[in-house]
């Protein structure tokens, strides 16, 4: 069968962070963050129908947005969630949010 994915089910200890607008933030625990490091999902919290990017990296060779934002890109200034799910595979995660949003990320974060 293939073109199947296989589930692994591997456990984390609950972290979270939050990141203000306009702000580069290292996503991790006591140990800095490594390999491995698993980002469940982010839940956006504007302050503006117009917000900036959101994107995130494990320190690898580009980034991966998350969000695209923009002018008027979104209707309402609600909440929404972005769920992930991802393990990083160089290092620490980071995520960048632009102007006019920020974010709490959940996952596990060494």
């Amino acid at each position: 069968m293939s073109g199947l994915s296989t589930v692994v089910n591997e456990q984390y200890t609950a972290n979270y962070t939050s990141v203000g607008p306009s702000t580069t933030a290292t996503l991790a625990g006591l140990g800095g963050g490594q390999r491995g490091d698993f980002i469940a999902g982010i839940f956006v919290v504007p302050t503006s129908t117009s917000p900036g990017a959101i994107s995130i990296s494990d320190g690898g060779s580009s980034g991966i947005t998350v969000f695209a934002g923009g002018a008027s890109s979104l209707s309402n200034l609600v909440s929404f969630l972005c769920p992930l799910g991802i393990k990083s595979v160089t290092g620490a995660w980071s995520i960048t949010t632009g102007s006019g949003a920020s974010v709490i990320v959940t996952g596990g974060f060494t």
